[in-house]
């Protein structure tokens, strides 16, 4: 594996919450942070002024995965850039009853959270393979996967399909040396979490051991961690940090 300071790195949704955190931290580690998200935000923007040079930026749109992903790697990260490491973080809510069904937002939402994972990490495994890289794959689930909540049946699908996904992902290519985990946060005080009432959020937090939400500095933490040689002997797990759930 190449060493920190050479490190290239992917990182889908960094315009707020978890995908900023996480760019953030890869980024004081001296990796390069190739962000994407339909947005530039103003969190990024502070990043790239602090970081010139490695952190880079690209508007994408992954409800349209195969379209984002093919245009991604012809122009942003080409096979002349090695890539290291892929974060699979853009995701989209939608909560909701299973007899409210919106059948176009149930597919908006698995186009987010699982086919854009599917085909960057496509791509990301040929520049892994093209370079001879021993990469890693970080895929962000969600806690709704292990642990049932009210509501959010049709998330948790999208999230435990993307654990399906990662686990067979490392089967696959372990082989290669290219390793594939997830990263499965408890409720975290972000913009996703926003629409919940504080009665509850004071409810879930209550179902933990500690009482608390999950830190999103921890949840990056944990992603550094699955993407640098101190995992090296870490692959197909889903790994939570949910305070506790």
């Amino acid at each position: 594996m190449a060493t920190d300071e050479a490190r290239n790195v992917l990182v889908t949704g960094v315009s707020r919450g978890l995908g900023l955190e996480t760019a953030r931290v890869l980024l004081e580690a001296g990796w390069a942070v190739y962000g994407v998200s339909r947005t530039r935000s103003e969190g990024w923007i502070a990043l790239e002024r602090a970081h010139a040079g490695r952190a880079r930026f690209h508007a994408a749109d992954l409800r349209d995965p195969a379209a984002a992903a093919d245009d991604l790697f012809a122009s942003f990260v080409p096979y002349a850039v090695p890539l290291h490491g892929l974060v699979n973080n853009a995701a989209e809510a939608y909560d909701d009853l299973l007899t409210n069904l919106d059948l176009g937002r149930l597919e908006a939402m698995f186009a987010t959270n699982v086919f854009s994972a599917v085909a960057l990490s496509r791509l990301a495994i040929r520049n892994m393979l093209y370079h001879r890289t021993r990469g890693a794959l970080v895929h962000v689930s969600s806690v709704s996967a292990h642990v049932g909540f009210k509501g959010l049946s049709l998330y948790a699908a999208s999230k435990g399909a993307l654990e399906a996904f990662s686990m067979n992902l490392a089967r696959e290519w372990g082989e290669r040396g290219i390793r594939s985990n997830c990263v499965v946060p408890g409720f975290m005080e972000t913009d996703m979490s926003a629409s919940l009432t504080a009665e509850d959020r004071a409810r879930i937090y209550r179902r933990t051991a500690l009482r608390a939400p999950t830190e999103c500095a921890s949840v990056a933490a944990m992603i550094r961690f699955l993407l640098s040689e101190e995992a090296a002997s870490v692959t197909g797990q889903a790994i939570r940090v949910d305070a506790g759930a």
